[in-house]
């Protein structure tokens, strides 16, 4: 059974872009709840549009427990998780949004999130610890809705998680919360232990959910196993380097290399640079030989984006003690503030793409401004 995405409803009138996105690139419905199928959450994260013809389709009960059965545990987890999955697997939208976290953050961080879910402290996350997750999204979420027709946002929370949300909220409406926070740092500030000893007592909020993919694979197919950092951390470094991977692989052909002018689209893709053009003939005027990109110098590039915000505070001290920032101050701002050693290959193109004035200095707040952008994916 197949539904036309483009319900009459116009339920995308009241979703925020986010949930706009999820539900453009969603294939799945069970119970009038909307799902993404692995396959699908790497569209979203690669693609601009869906490749797919736009409808949801129906499951049935039988057909959701066969996919749940068939999803491996998280010690066989592997950066090819996704793309085995392919369309074998459902993941909801607070899933989505906890994914697209885990993208954008350092390695550091990884045991951050892992203590966050940890509230008992005994270096194990079990499915009630981790399902919080869902509270707290669903919540950050009902402050953010936009005004309009109740009966038609009560429909698209629906959609979106799964049954009707009531009015009471877990989380304390907080003054500054009129400023936008990003997700990670809801969670972050969300779970203090007031939170969790006050959803600990609703045994309601595993049962009134369906399982996916992620919660077999994390929690096993009864939910009674729990999850350890190492099988955490490796999930999320997977996960990071299945997308770059794919992202590669799109443009390389085959070749361990990509163009650094291939290099430069990928940078400049979601970002709010209206004319890439002078960019990129800036480029291929200053490097006229290609040498290319292997994905080790890529990923590190990446992996280097998710520690932007210490960049940030090393390059401001180049600039606060009036400083040019060259090649070799770049190098070593990004190796003392993330660990991360980039090649100098890599950092010529990337100061060629980006020193528009052709001074050989980088300008700052350009880069930045748009890096931020990229690494959000458009939805800074």
């Amino acid at each position: 059974v197949t539904e036309n995405r483009s319900d009459p409803e116009d339920l995308h009138l009241y979703a925020t872009p986010r949930e706009q996105r999820f539900r453009r690139f969603a294939s799945l419905e069970f119970e009038g709840q909307l799902y993404m199928t692995p396959y699908d959450f790497i569209q979203a994260v690669t693609n601009d549009e869906p490749k797919r013809a736009k409808k949801w389709r129906s499951l049935s009960k039988q057909e959701l427990n066969q996919i749940l059965m068939e999803t491996p545990p998280v010690w066989k987890g592997s950066s090819k998780l996704f793309r085995n999955l392919n369309d074998k697997g459902v993941i909801s939208y607070t899933e989505y949004l906890f994914l697209l976290c885990i993208l954008t953050k350092p390695h550091a961080g990884f045991r951050i999130a892992f203590n966050m879910f940890d509230t008992d402290g005994n270096e194990m996350v079990d499915k009630k610890e981790f399902l919080v997750l869902q509270e707290i999204f669903r919540k950050k979420n009902e402050k953010r809705e936009r005004r309009g027709d109740e009966e038609k946002r009560a429909m698209l929370r629906l959609q979106l998680y799964g049954y009707h949300t009531s009015t009471n909220s877990v989380l304390k409406t907080e003054g500054e919360d009129l400023v936008p926070r990003s997700y990670w740092d809801t969670l972050r500030r969300s779970t203090s232990q007031a939170l969790f000893s006050d959803l600990a007592e609703r045994d309601d909020l595993s049962s009134s959910l369906s399982d996916t993919t992620l919660l077999v694979h994390f929690f096993g197919k009864k939910g009674k196993a729990e999850l350890n950092f190492e099988d955490f951390y490796r999930f999320m470094d997977n996960l990071q380097t299945e997308v770059l991977e794919i992202e590669f692989l799109s443009y390389s052909n085959g070749m361990n290399t990509i163009s650094e002018e291939d290099f430069a689209h990928i940078l400049l893709r979601y970002t709010n640079v209206e004319n890439t053009s002078s960019y990129l003939e800036n480029m291929r005027c200053r490097i006229p030989e290609e040498k290319g990109i292997t994905f080790d110098e890529f990923r590190s590039f990446f992996q280097f984006l998710n520690n932007l915000e210490d960049f940030t505070i090393a390059m401001q001290m180049y600039n606060f003690a009036s400083r040019s920032i060259g090649q070799d101050e770049f190098k070593r701002a990004v190796y003392v503030a993330t660990g991360v050693k980039l090649s100098p290959h890599l950092v010529n193109t990337v100061f060629k793409i980006f020193d528009v004035d052709r001074d050989d200095q980088l300008s700052y707040k350009e880069f930045i401004g748009i890096m931020k952008d990229r690494l959000n994916r458009g939805f800074r």
